[in-house]
């Protein structure tokens, strides 16, 4: 330790207690060695210690550190003295070498023992040997001795021992001084973990004064950017998302290190904590309400959501949680704002259309109730008319002008990132069925198709995909996939995921002809669709298959299999569809023999009618047609 080995006593070449007679004898030898240029020596630098190069300059400036009693106390905490006939034999040891023996008798005299006045300069002795020590145990012991000196009643031996015997010091601010030196000294070496778990072993009020010095700096710190960053949030609020990610990232250290110093229930770090939220969430509010009035291109909402939640992460006081819980909860509301528009503006369509729909049909239903030329059949309705009032029954130009206001390019995109299914699922209901009634498709039908182009927010990556054909019970079928074999066809995905998200995944089962296959239980423009979850561990999605149990339903020829999710295509995997060969051998024969029989039956025959001739071509062309279709299995 730097204060020990270049300690004033130890240049001057004198024990801490050394007499004033010793002192000035000293001061007088080292004098005379300088004029003549003699190397200067002490009895007192021992083994234990680095070598030295005295100077006359460092040696005046020794004897004058030592001159006022607080100076004397302070650098005799640090060195060794003379009071017993302990602390001489152990002195002799250490000049003589004998490290060891000394350790053994000052440790003798303070093992398990009370401070006392007859070992109090072995606890300071101890300890000053103790702080020389690499090994962290040995300087813990260390300053657990020289705390147990200061703290005990005979501390004012010890002051008596090496400063005037009038003098008086508190013992108090003396081991606060103390404290500070061997942290000046500490902080050179260890971390402040490691420096902290060196006092360890002291009482609580060594502790909290431990507590108060290492986070003075960074309370001053987070203070300080958090004043910092408020000044400049007031004059530039649009630039209020960058200054709270700023202040984030310069206080993180510092809070950090708070928490682990004094824990999270400390009344400091609880302060700190929730003004540094407090500020972290302003700029996201300033932010927020500055981006909106401006029509910002930024996505704003989702940087404030962000702000907010890591004001969350960081605050410990319940009112500073509440409050970014509301946010969080206003900002959760509004970020559903575009779909929960949208889906507004086409029920109100809806709504005007079926009610005028309603009142169309209800004045029909009166007419024929009540006009006689109609129940006598003069005259009738046209059914047509009717229908095209229906349609012609709300201002179609203008609902046009409100779907091109409201359902931006912008606001699409926002609708797509919206993590509510069920209300997204709505909003596309609604304008396939405005598409269905529109009079003008092309504005909705624009629209449903930019919305098809937006890729969905995914948390898994497909790598590869194969396709799969079980049977009605999901089990895979190992017979060769040939139209024989094949009932159900599948697909599995191998994924790779990076969250959690539930998803609903659209299959559509494209034939050799362009056409998808459908039934009546299948979504709207897909064959089938399933909700999956998915989590980081998720590594396969299987979608199932679709078919028959009792017989292929697939033509031969090249199918696709697409799988879309929000309507966005996201995958694609062809198969082919075909007979084993000797089946495909069989059929090829089979209508090679027919072929045959048709060329027979066309060429002329005496005594064949003209009927008979027709009806044998027919009945031969019916299984030709038969044929070929089985052996395109349609």
């Amino acid at each position: 330790m730097e204060i020990i080995k270049n300690n004033p006593y130890r240049i001057a070449g004198i024990l801490s207690n050394a007499t004033e007679r010793e002192l000035q004898k000293q001061k007088t030898k080292i004098k005379a060695y300088t004029k003549v240029g003699k190397k200067i020596k002490s009895d007192f630098d021992f083994e234990i210690l680095d070598s030295i190069s005295r100077t006359e300059e460092s040696v005046n400036k020794a004897f004058s550190q030592i001159e006022q009693n607080q100076d004397k106390v302070n650098y005799s905490l640090f060195w060794f003295l003379n009071a017993n006939p302990f602390d001489n034999t152990a002195i002799e040891y250490l000049k003589n070498g004998d490290k060891e023996k000394a350790l053994e008798i000052w440790e003798k005299v303070t093992n398990d023992k009370d401070v006392s006045s007859k070992n109090f300069s072995a606890f300071n002795n101890l300890g000053t040997y103790k702080l020389l020590s690499s090994s962290q145990t040995e300087i813990k012991e260390g300053i657990e001795a020289k705390i147990k000196l200061i703290e005990s009643d005979y501390f004012e031996s010890f002051v008596h021992s090496v400063a005037d015997q009038t003098y008086t010091i508190d013992k108090y601010k003396q081991s606060e001084k103390l404290i500070d030196e061997l942290l000046t000294q500490l902080n050179k070496q260890y971390s402040s973990s490691e420096t902290l778990q060196l006092f360890s072993g002291c009482n609580g009020t060594t502790q909290k004064y431990l507590s108060k010095k290492f986070t003075e700096q960074p309370l001053h710190n987070i203070e300080n950017r958090i004043e910092s960053c408020k000044k400049k949030r007031k004059a530039d609020s649009l630039n209020g998302y960058k200054l709270g990610l700023k202040l984030l990232a310069s206080t993180k250290e510092d809070l950090s290190r708070l928490k682990s110093l004094i824990g999270n229930n400390d009344l400091n770090y609880k302060t700190i904590a929730d003004q540094l939220a407090n500020e972290i969430m302003q700029c996201g509010i300033d932010y927020f309400n500055a981006s909106q009035e401006n029509d910002s291109n930024e996505d704003f909402l989702k940087q404030a959501q962000e702000l907010n939640k890591t004001t969350l992460s960081i605050a410990v006081g319940r009112l500073v949680k509440d409050r970014a819980k509301d946010h969080i909860t206003t900002l959760e509301e509004m970020k559903d704002r575009e779909v929960n528009q949208a889906i507004a503006l086409l029920q109100s369509v809806k709504d005007a259309y079926e009610t005028n729909e309603a009142n169309i049909r209800r004045q029909i239903e009166e007419l024929k109730q009540n006009d006689i030329e109609l129940k006598f059949g003069l005259k009738t309705i046209n059914y047509s008319a009717v229908e095209e009032n229906i349609r012609n029954s709300i201002d179609w130009s203008k609902v046009n002008e409100l779907l091109r206001d409201v359902l931006t390019d912008k606001n699409l995109q926002k609708i797509k990132e919206c993590n509510k299914n069920e209300a997204k699922n709505e909003f596309w209901e609604l304008m396939n069925w405005i598409e269905d009634r529109s009079l003008k498709s092309s504005t909705i039908s624009n629209i449903i198709s930019a919305y098809k182009k937006i890729p969905p927010q995914l948390f898994f990556d497909i790598i590869s995909a194969e396709i799969t054909n079980t049977d009605s019970k999901s089990n895979q079928i190992t017979e060769p996939f040939y139209v024989e074999n094949i009932r159900y066809v599948g697909l599995k995905l191998n994924v790779v995921s990076t969250g959690n998200q539930e998803v609903t995944i659209y299959k559509k089962y494209v034939n050799p002809q362009g056409q998808y296959k459908n039934s009546s239980n299948s979504p709207e423009g897909y064959t089938t669709s399933s909700i999956k979850t998915i989590t980081p561990s998720t590594k396969v999605i299987d979608l199932g298959g679709y078919g028959n149990s009792k017989e292929c339903t697939y033509q031969v020829g090249e199918h696709k299999l697409e799988i879309y999710v929000e309507h966005f295509k996201v995958f694609t995997k062809t198969f082919k569809v075909d007979w084993s060969p000797n089946k495909r051998a069989e059929l090829k024969r089979e209508l090679e023999l027919l072929q045959n029989e048709l060329s027979e039956i066309q060429k002329f025959k005496w005594f064949r009618g003209s009927e008979t001739k027709q009806r044998e071509v027919k009945e031969v062309q019916d299984k030709i047609n038969k044929t070929k279709k089985i052996l395109m299995n349609k």
